[in-house]
């Protein structure tokens, strides 16, 4: 089995997906949550309700004191960083910080969802996770059959 953040690397470089992720997080979804789905998905794990909750009440926290606050300053950095070099180089620190606090929360996603049973059905966790359908989520979708 692929650990998880090698297949989120591998899948986030498809192309479309990462305007569709980033798409997806611009409407507020978990882009942390969809890849583990995927991850799921493509293992064939079972989406039950318990399972769903497990993992949002595990990421809700992380995004929220963690990741968040670091993608809203990078955000808030980006006129200052294209004006001045020390601002870029700043902000691409938190960048890189930020792209940890995501690969910390994806290895605890792992580690909560990898000993569930591979192969027990072919569920859209995808759908489940986000809420809704999208052109976003439909390019996810294929891309995980390219894999």
């Amino acid at each position: 089995m692929q650990d998880l953040w090698n297949f989120a690397l591998e899948l986030y470089a498809r192309p479309g997906v990462e305007q569709a992720c980033l798409q997806l997080q611009d409407a507020g979804g978990d882009v942390c949550l969809l890849l583990t789905g995927a991850w799921l998905q493509r293992r064939g794990v079972l989406s039950k309700e318990s399972r769903l909750r497990e993992l949002r009440d595990l990421a809700e926290p992380w995004q929220q004191e963690m990741v968040m606050p670091l993608r809203q300053l990078r955000q808030h950095w980006r006129n200052a960083a294209q004006q001045d070099a020390d601002w870029a180089t700043l902000r691409e620190q938190l960048k890189k910080l930020e792209l940890q606090a995501e690969r910390v929360l994806l290895e605890q996603l792992q580690a909560l969802a990898e000993n569930w049973p591979d192969g027990e059905a072919e569920d859209d966790w995808l759908s489940a996770l986000a809420g809704q359908d999208s052109a976003a989520l439909q390019v996810l979708r294929g891309a995980i059959r390219g894999l």
